[in-house]
């Protein structure tokens, strides 16, 4: 039952952000590997769109990842939300494997290359299915 809530209430989500069927490919639960960033400058337009052009980039031609969700931190509005992030990531994959050829692929390194000194901190929580 809780699995099925979290798949339900991530669908939700996706499709509530307006996330296109093109970005969105099938979500595979086995893996799900989730990603916040804390832009330096989030304000900043020019470094925003360096980031979203870099991580979109990346996630195009990543050979390893399915589901590939970018999102921005809604306006909260309870005090359990936290939105003091500027980008989340939520990527899925069919195995823990999968996920680490993900890290050691060149398009991944790319983007750290390209876009590490955009942000000022990043906490990443993985999630496999029970």
């Amino acid at each position: 039952m809780g699995k099925a809530c979290f798949i339900l209430f991530l669908t939700f989500t996706m499709n509530a952000l307006g996330q296109t069927d093109n970005k969105m490919k099938e979500f595979d639960s086995s893996f799900v590997h989730t990603v916040y960033f804390w832009l330096a400058n989030p304000d900043n337009k020019e470094d925003c769109k360096a980031f979203e052009t870099s991580l979109g980039k990346f996630l195009d031609n990543s050979a390893y990842a399915k589901t590939k969700f970018i999102g921005k931190p809604p306006r909260a509005s309870r005090d359990v939300v936290d939105g003091s992030f500027t980008y989340s990531l939520i990527v899925t994959f069919e195995s823990a494997e999968a996920q680490q050829n993900y890290q050691d692929e060149a398009p991944h390194k790319l983007f750290i290359e390209e876009a590490s000194n955009l942000w000022t901190k990043v906490i990443v929580y993985d999630s496999k299915t029970i």
